[in-house]
């Protein structure tokens, strides 16, 4: 279980919870990450190390991947879907350390694609949820934690 956000485009015509189906569709129809995408990749990973510090990658012709040990995040693509993911492993002080790492990537991602990052533990942009992400990470680690141990 994690906690994910999902790059989309925003569009007027369209809710939050539209636009992230739209972008899985997308992405479930794609064949392979799109050179467009590669590029971006290959802007956003320098910076991304820079924030996150040594890190693993996965490349294939589907996928993209960029994961962190320490923190368990996740920042991947596939096909033409971006998406970042933080597992539920941080309460408290440390989940709020993570969350201000994941605001830094997010900028990033942003910046670099033009898209905006969705919340849907929120329903609405990323930006606008640090606060309930910390609360929602810390609750939800905390329950995992006393139902099987850790």
């Amino acid at each position: 279980m994690s906690y994910d956000i999902y790059f989309v485009e925003p569009r007027s015509n369209l809710s939050w919870d539209e636009l992230s189906e739209e972008r899985e569709a997308a992405a479930e129809a794609s064949n392979g990450v799109p050179t467009a995408l590669i590029e971006v990749w290959e802007r956003v990973t320098p910076q991304v190390e820079a924030v996150l510090g040594e890190v693993e990658l996965v490349r294939s012709a589907d996928a993209l991947e960029l994961s962190h040990k320490s923190t368990g995040l996740d920042l991947a693509v596939f096909g033409d879907e971006i998406s970042l993911s933080v597992p539920y492993w941080h309460m408290g002080e440390r989940a709020d350390q993570v969350f201000e790492i994941v605001s830094a990537i997010v900028a990033i991602v942003e910046r670099e694609t033009g898209l905006v990052a969705f919340d849907p533990q929120a329903d609405g942009p990323f930006t606008d949820s640090h606060d309930s992400a910390v609360s929602i990470m810390s609750a939800n680690t905390q329950d995992l934690r006393s139902r099987y141990g850790g």
